[in-house]
């Protein structure tokens, strides 16, 4: 068996801040140094094993769904997801769960919202006005919140959705900041000293979310036992049942549901707020741009919108060269395995490193360049491009997501021309446990 080098650093608590706010150089000055494929010390801990190589994660994407488990890996997400989320669970009741969860996401139930997403879009966008500046990423994420509200829930107005959107946006915010983001990363500072403090204020707005949703969820009871038939998110998991018979359970539900209204909106308004930074950043991808979207009937069509091959570049491009996960969910052996002839043990946590694979110099030349006409040249295998992840833990909406951005994108530059408020360049922040754009950017509504 190979030995896989081991770095000279153990993961030191100072290395840890390193990490958190500055990622990308920690990655990429550890890659260089190490390669696609290093062990990283880690005091009294796991040790970790950063993966970057394509054939790597092959073996590790199509390995048997119990060679790995990830539910440990992801412990650190319960405090926000809470236990039952299907990203803490493994095996059978990780299958069995995300069967349960694919099909909204798919197929014509996808299609069934894409006019939503056209009406929500316009309908936040109303208060945008001509020469004056807004921030970039509020504005993206509420329409992004509203979407995935809808599609989890059927809903878009009332008391109950205003308060709980409001509370989501203001829990989010909780670690909006690379300093706030440290309440994730290190656990001691989960400290809970009353309303005022930021864990305290958490932990509050917390069990009032979870209040709406337990409000939400007997009130779809009652309409389905009244003979209400609803095609949402919440209505398909309260009918279905699992090879028993059994439902899920209201704790159960709370879980699942909360996973889907983070992961399945905070990302994506990330995702926009980048790609209209890169087209306005970049006046000939603009153009290339438009001229294609000048090109579909004045009604915007999710066919033809799905058909169009440079707008589609543009989004990988965007999604390849600041993914909003730096790394996939880590997986662990259940025994021990090997991987590229490499010997792994059952303690060891395998980290595919997104942002890595990404900057490949062999795949992606030139890869701190924004090029969208690389993914119009070559098709990429999805070990070499990964940014919903892969394998059995892929993102389970990514195609809500993909479609929801082109709606978007072609709504928005159907109404307006925007600018930047600065030509300086742009880079990531740490938001949360992703990399998001700064919260200050910012553009302008320009006249016709």
């Amino acid at each position: 068996m190979k030995i896989i080098p081991t770095t000279e650093k153990s993961f030191t608590p100072l290395l840890n801040l390193y990490s958190a706010f500055r990622p990308l150089e920690f990655i990429e000055e550890y890659t260089k140094k190490y390669g696609d494929l290093y062990r990283m010390k880690v005091p009294g801990n796991y040790p970790v094993i950063v993966v970057s190589n394509p054939q790597a994660i092959e073996e590790i994407f199509t390995s048997d769904g119990n060679t790995f488990k990830s539910a440990e890996a992801n412990k650190a997400l319960s405090f926000l997801l809470g236990d039952n989320s299907i990203l803490l669970l493994d095996g059978k009741s990780h299958a069995d769960r995300r069967r349960l969860l694919m099909p909204p996401f798919h197929g014509e139930s996808l299609y069934r919202c894409s006019q939503k997403i056209v009406s929500i879009t316009n309908r936040v966008c109303d208060r945008l006005q001509v020469e004056r500046s807004f921030k970039v990423r509020p504005l993206m994420q509420e329409i992004t919140l509203r979407v995935i509200l809808n599609v989890v829930f059927g809903m878009d107005s009332g008391v109950r959705y205003e308060q709980l959107r409001e509370l989501l946006v203001e829990l989010l915010e909780t670690f909006n900041t690379p300093s706030k983001s440290l309440l994730i990363i290190f656990p001691l500072l989960q400290q809970d000293w009353g309303k005022f403090s930021p864990w305290g204020r958490f932990l509050q707005l917390k069990a009032e979310i979870k209040q709406l949703i337990e409000q939400e969820i007997r009130a779809r009871k009652e309409l389905i036992a009244n003979g209400e038939l609803h095609r949402d998110i919440l209505s398909l998991l309260l009918l279905a049942k699992d090879e028993q018979g059994k439902k899920m359970t209201d704790e159960e539900l709370h879980d699942e549901l909360i996973t889907l209204l983070f992961a399945g909106h905070e990302t994506t308004a990330s995702a926009l707020s980048w790609f209209f930074y890169w087209i306005h950043y970049l006046p000939n991808v603009q153009s290339k741009l438009r001229s294609e979207l000048d090109s579909l009937e004045k009604a915007i069509n999710y066919r033809e919108i799905n058909s169009l091959p440079y707008l589609s570049a543009v989004i990988s491009e965007t999604l390849r060269i600041y993914p909003v996960a730096a790394g996939a969910f880590a997986r662990i052996p259940t025994e021990p395995t090997s991987i590229l002839g490499y010997k792994l043990e059952p303690n060891e946590w395998l980290s595919v490193s997104i942002y890595a694979l990404h900057h490949r110099e062999d795949l992606y030349p030139n890869s701190r360049q924004f090029m969208p006409e690389r993914f119009l040249e070559k098709t990429y295998s999805p070990y070499e491009y990964i940014p919903f992840g892969g394998g059995n833990r892929r993102c389970i909406g990514s195609a809500l997501a993909l479609l929801e951005m082109k709606l978007v994108i072609a709504t928005v530059l159907s109404r307006f021309r925007l600018a930047l408020t600065s030509k300086r360049p742009m880079y990531p922040v740490r938001r949360g446990i992703t990399l998001a754009p700064p919260a200050s950017f910012k553009m302008v509504v320009k006249r016709e």
